[in-house]
């Protein structure tokens, strides 16, 4: 929550608590808050005792399971297909948990998702940069080329917002890149828009092979919505590409589309492979508080004010792409796909 939000919200009446220096690393202080009107609590846990609705970022990590309790509402990233273990503690604590990546617009689109998954895109060629570096275990691939010697080849899997802005960022940057989506639509947006500049490829296991084993650097940016993400690329695959490439894997916040992804951590983001680095880290926008932190409280605002505004039940039956943001209600996933996704059978 920006302080500008937590104004808002305090001027309609409603007490915001602001867990103390959560907003140091997007640049906001606990003293913008105060201004704004807000309590700051001296830990998370206070903030999780005494609110009604929770507001996060992260989905509820194992150490905060305690703090779930009947009466809560969360609202947040949750990505349930990936986490069965969240969804057994949000539904024995009978958590009324919406997540920000099920809420729909009325064209059936995804606002919530849509700003970090445009900032994992562009994130993602920034990293995978980086990783091709010799000193950071790379091929010593500089992307761009330089006149004579030619540029690094990106092979993006998903042309959605992630894999559309990964593309954006890596032509930027000079490089050649192969796009592959399912969806030719998309690919004929997207050719269209480069003017040919990319090499748009119908998304099936040998365009994918041949593909992500010439590739320098490959961008996993596959999303299923409410489900876990298909593996698209196998270990295998992996073993065919050169020594020092990079895969940075976006969809591991529901699970990964390729075979070798394993979590990491901002603090150890990679690991090699086949001897290929791979970079994947859940919550990539972390990276960038600032810029992550007004974008998704810029998409979130008109949802919370509604939420505080109409109070939470009625806010839910006025506006029915909240409510089928809706994960766990009443010790059920009531999702229909995420419900799916962990065998439940909804």
């Amino acid at each position: 929550m920006t302080p500008s939000l937590c104004r808002r919200l305090t001027g309609m009446g409603a007490t915001v608590i602001v867990e103390k220096r959560a907003g140091v690393s997007a640049g906001f202080g606990d003293a913008q808050y105060r201004e704004a009107g807000a309590t700051i609590a001296a830990s998370a846990a206070a903030v999780w005792k005494r609110a009604d609705l929770v507001l996060k970022v992260k989905e509820p990590l194992e150490s905060e399971y305690a703090h779930l309790r009947d009466g809560l509402t969360l609202f947040t990233y949750l990505h349930l297909a990936a986490i069965p273990r969240l969804a057994e503690a949000l539904t024995r604590h009978r958590v009324l948990a919406i997540g920000y990546e099920t809420v729909e617009a009325p064209d059936g689109t995804l606002p919530l998702l849509k700003p970090m998954s445009q900032i994992a895109g562009r994130l993602a060629v920034q990293v995978g940069a980086y990783h091709l570096q010799s000193q950071n275990g790379g091929s010593g691939v500089l992307l761009g080329g330089i006149p004579g010697v030619a540029p690094g080849h990106v092979a993006i899997l998903g042309a959605g917002n992630s894999g559309a802005h990964a593309c954006r960022m890596a032509l930027g940057l000079g490089a050649h890149v192969t796009l592959i989506d399912v969806d030719s639509r998309k690919l004929d947006a997207l050719d269209g828009e480069y003017r040919g500049a990319v090499t748009t490829l119908v998304s099936n296991p040998a365009n994918i092979e041949r593909a992500v084993a010439a590739a320098d650097l490959v961008i996993g940016a596959v999303l299923v919505p409410a489900a876990r993400a298909p593996i698209v690329v196998s270990r295998k695959t992996v073993a065919k590409m050169r020594p020092g490439g990079v895969i940075v894997d976006i969809a591991v916040d529901q699970g990964g589309c390729i075979e070798t992804t394993r979590p990491t951590s901002h603090a150890e983001p990679t690991y090699v492979a086949h001897g290929v680095v791979h970079y994947a880290v859940p919550n990539m926008p972390a990276m960038v508080g600032r810029t992550s932190t007004v974008a998704l409280t810029q998409a979130t605002e008109p949802f919370v004010v509604q939420l505080v505004a109409k109070g939470i039940e009625q806010a839910l039956v006025e506006n029915r792409g909240l409510a089928r943001g809706i994960n766990s209600r009443g010790g059920r996933i009531v999702h229909p796909q995420v419900a799916r996704a962990l065998g439940l059978g909804a």
